[in-house]
């Protein structure tokens, strides 16, 4: 398991963006896929994106496809979520994870962050 921090959460308008980031200090933070889910009060923790080892082939739930982008840089041992066109059913607490293998399920995830909560208002 690493150790994972996220940051750049807060409060926006519909519509506006935000960008969130997760940090490690593991040095094997190059062997991990990265990924991001959320879970909105009385809902279940979802799937939103992930990337692979080399930041190639990124997979998003269809319900961010094209306002989401996940990208990472190995270099700085960190992960990030550019988020646009944000809509109030995106509000959730938002929370980074990794994984030795690529995954779209919570059951896949090796390793979790605290969680940054985002909220959008209408």
């Amino acid at each position: 398991q690493v150790q994972l921090v996220e940051s750049g959460g807060g409060l926006v308008q519909a519509g506006g963006s935000l960008r969130l980031s997760c940090t490690t200090s593991a040095r094997s933070f190059g062997t991990y896929a990265m990924g991001w889910f959320r879970q909105a009060p009385g809902k279940e923790r979802e799937f939103v994106a992930v990337i692979n080892w080399h930041g190639e082939t990124p997979a998003y739930a269809d319900s961010v496809k094209d306002r989401f982008t996940i990208t990472r840089d190995n270099a700085k041992n960190t992960v990030f979520l550019q988020m646009i066109s944000l809509k109030p059913e995106d509000t959730a607490v938002y929370y980074c994870a990794a994984s030795s293998r690529i995954f779209t399920t919570r059951a896949a995830v090796d390793s979790w962050g605290q969680g940054t909560q985002v909220t959008v208002s209408s």
